[in-house]
């Protein structure tokens, strides 16, 4: 079992139920999946760069990632309906909390000037998005082979009702949230 799932169940979860009154177990909020995307804006010139984004997204999850395409054209940015113009990928359960475990304790110490993450950007239904500005902070990133530091967007889905919720929840994973 993943040691955040556990830490979860025996410490986080009657923390929950404890503070928000909560009568049964099923109740308290508890995190659903991480949404990780790249957009790779410079895709229009070159589709190698697509893949090498899939490729760092691959290293980083350890789960096959999709390319997203474009919607529409746009003729100003050289867009074309159907193209490839970024990567994604949804964790769920144990490759979940793994991928939360290495956020926490290994990736975001490493981000330069790092004083907190912001505890606005709830979206009022309680879950959480964050953004990275470069994928090099992972450790499975070779930093001699990236041919350009991307950012990416990790959206945490919780079954939180609340901000006040999901925010508790996040901090229980020992998530440096400022408040």
């Amino acid at each position: 079992m993943a040691r955040l799932k556990e830490q979860y169940e025996t410490k986080i979860r009657p923390a929950l139920m404890q503070k928000f009154g909560y009568k049964s177990i099923m109740q308290a909020p508890r995190l659903e999946k991480i949404v990780i995307n790249i957009g790779v804006g410079d895709a229009t010139s070159d589709s190698k760069r697509v893949t090498a984004a899939l490729n760092d997204l691959a290293l980083i999850t350890g789960q096959k990632p999709i390319a997203t395409r474009a919607k529409k054209a746009i003729s100003n940015f050289k867009l074309r309906d159907g193209m490839n113009i970024g990567a994604k990928v949804t964790l769920r359960n144990k490759r979940m909390y793994e991928f939360l475990d290495r956020l926490v304790t290994i990736a975001l110490p490493r981000v330069r000037d790092f004083r907190g993450l912001s505890s606005k950007s709830f979206d009022g239904r309680g879950n959480y998005a964050l953004g990275l500005k470069e994928q090099i902070i992972f450790p499975e990133i070779d930093y001699d082979k990236v041919d350009k530091v991307r950012g990416m967007d990790i959206i945490f889905v919780t079954t939180a009702r609340t901000d006040a919720e999901a925010l508790e929840l996040l901090k229980g994973f020992d998530m440096p949230l400022n408040t």
